[in-house]
């Protein structure tokens, strides 16, 4: 069983376990309604800063796809995080690390490839994002376009969106 650090201040208890964003103050007969962003910020928490917007998750395909076009599979890798679930467009094999997603792109950047997003929808929770949609990708090897349904989903990590 865990169990919470629980903190007494001035009457407001706080809890690291379970903290709501508005608490009643038991020494009064009717609620007191106090934000707990005041002070965490007084005690010196920081809270991490998780939010996204549409924009920018969609600017994260743009990075990915900026990426692709230096046709260096080590850069475009790096656009994963580093225990990723890649099942590629073109392969029936997972990806699940660096060296795999690498490994696709050597082969699949040889196509020059550049996406373009035909049609996607956005969703945000508390610290992550999917991006899922159809996709189209020319080939500038053969200049072939190749149409494809696509997911991406974005976490943080070391403070940076993958």
């Amino acid at each position: 069983m865990k169990f919470g650090t629980i903190i007494a201040i001035g009457g407001i208890q706080l809890s690291s376990a379970f903290a709501p964003a508005i608490i009643q103050s038991p020494r009064s007969p009717t609620s007191l309604n106090i934000s707990l962003r005041p002070l965490k910020s007084i005690m010196g928490i920081k809270e991490k800063n998780n939010s996204i917007t549409e924009k920018e998750v969609r600017a994260l395909f743009d990075l990915w796809n900026s990426a692709l076009a230096t046709g260096d599979s080590r850069i475009v890798a790096d656009r994963y995080i580093k225990n990723p679930m890649l099942l590629p467009t073109v392969s029936d094999q997972p990806r699940t690390d660096f060296d795999s997603v690498k490994d696709y792109f050597d082969s699949f950047l040889l196509k020059k490839p550049q996406g373009t997003i035909l049609d996607g929808s956005i969703h945000i929770g508390d610290g992550w994002a999917s991006d899922t949609g159809i996709y189209e990708f020319t080939l500038g090897a053969t200049g072939d376009k190749v149409k494809a349904r696509y997911t991406y989903n974005y976490v943080q990590e070391n403070g940076q969106w993958k």
